[in-house]
């Protein structure tokens, strides 16, 4: 594989394997023929069905650093199919690519269709779709080795991608959580930090703003000040996001945010974001409640996508009705904001006991 330097990559994830064995049903770790990359494919359930979740490409210190990112993002994805109520398991694929590593257009197509292979050879246990690195047009390319995949292009009778339902949904969910803490889901004058500005933050900016939110945003791409200035947003360093005062912190990036450093640091009554897995471990759960910070579970907030992508390619899909269920998001998190309340726990309890539950009558 020849290897393209450039001075702006994407910053590279570091995570760490669980020292328990994992829990799921299937993982295949494979060197693609075409491309040389490590294609990682985590199956965690298919107990309501096809495991569904996307496939994330992404640089990686060293490849069991994907393999954990899979882990991790698989089992979130069970949690999430099932809180939304969806009839599908959870799976995630990660294509490792080496730190300081950006691919030309050829090795991305090729990396694509060896993640197609790889899909392929579970025999329909998991559907994958774009994620982080991904996008409609490379589920494309996956097409062409299986039919394993969701989220194509339009023009090829695909339902796209699915950003815009994913950012309605944490919309519906900031609303929901407004109501819960300040007596009022009116996102007028409330001031919001966004950090990362990406196909949902940017969406989500623009929806916020519109409904008249004061805006602090943030991105490691310095080219996203342009949709700063566009909105009348502040914009605050990368580093310093979590420090400002505002009413809601709203994560967009990748997970890990929420350490308990960044947690003693924040100066906000709530966190509902887009990011996943924005937990750093579960004791940080506890650490918001402490604190006052109502956190609204990213596996809940963020699941607009994954509805979207079930439910519009179904032959008898109603617009009306598929808004309608992403809406509901925003009822689903305030019934999981109100059962921590009501039990004393903590907001990732609440929301891993309705997905529990949900998985429990579908066995």
């Amino acid at each position: 594989m020849s290897i393209t330097h450039a001075p702006a990559v994407p910053a590279e994830v570091s995570a760490t394997l669980p020292s328990d064995a994992p829990d799921h049903e299937r993982v295949l770790i494979t060197r693609g023929p075409r491309s040389g990359l490590t294609v990682i494919v985590a199956v965690h359930s298919t107990r309501l069905g096809q495991a569904l979740g996307g496939a994330r490409v992404w640089n990686y210190g060293h490849w069991t650093d994907g393999l954990a990112d899979a882990l991790r993002l698989s089992q979130a994805m069970t949690m999430k199919n099932a809180a939304a109520g969806l009839m599908r398991g959870g799976g995630k694929s990660v294509v490792a690519v080496p730190a300081g590593v950006v691919l030309d257009e050829a090795q991305r197509r090729d990396a694509m269709l060896d993640l197609g292979d790889a899909v392929e050879s579970l025999g329909g246990a998991y559907m994958t779709a774009e994620d982080v690195g991904t996008s409609a047009e490379l589920m494309a390319v996956v097409h062409e080795r299986t039919e394993h995949v969701c989220g194509l292009p339009p023009e090829q009778g695909g339902v796209g991608e699915p950003a815009d339902a994913t950012a309605a949904g944490v919309h519906a969910s900031i609303l929901a959580t407004l109501g819960h803490v300040f007596g009022s889901n009116d996102a007028a004058g409330r001031h919001f930090v966004i950090s990362g500005l990406g196909q949902v933050g940017g969406r989500l900016a623009r929806s916020l703003a519109a409904a008249g939110a004061r805006l602090t945003v943030t991105d490691v791409a310095e080219h996203k000040r342009a949709l700063a200035d566009e909105l009348g947003a502040a914009w605050v360093d990368p580093a310093e996001a979590h420090r400002v005062e505002a009413d809601v912190f709203v994560p967009c990036g990748l997970g890990g945010v929420l350490t308990p450093a960044v947690v003693d640091e924040l100066r906000v009554r709530a966190v509902v974001g887009a990011a996943n897995n924005q937990l750093a471990s579960r004791e940080v759960a506890v650490l918001l409640r402490d604190r006052g910070i109502v956190w609204a579970p990213d596996f809940v907030v963020n699941a607009g996508g994954v509805i979207y992508l079930d439910v519009a390619g179904q032959p008898d899909a109603d617009q009306a009705a598929l808004d309608a269920r992403i809406a509901g998001i925003g009822d689903v998190v305030g019934a999981v904001l109100h059962d921590a309340v009501a039990t004393g726990s903590t907001t990732l309890d609440a929301a891993e006991r309705l997905a529990r539950a949900r998985l429990d009558a579908g066995r």
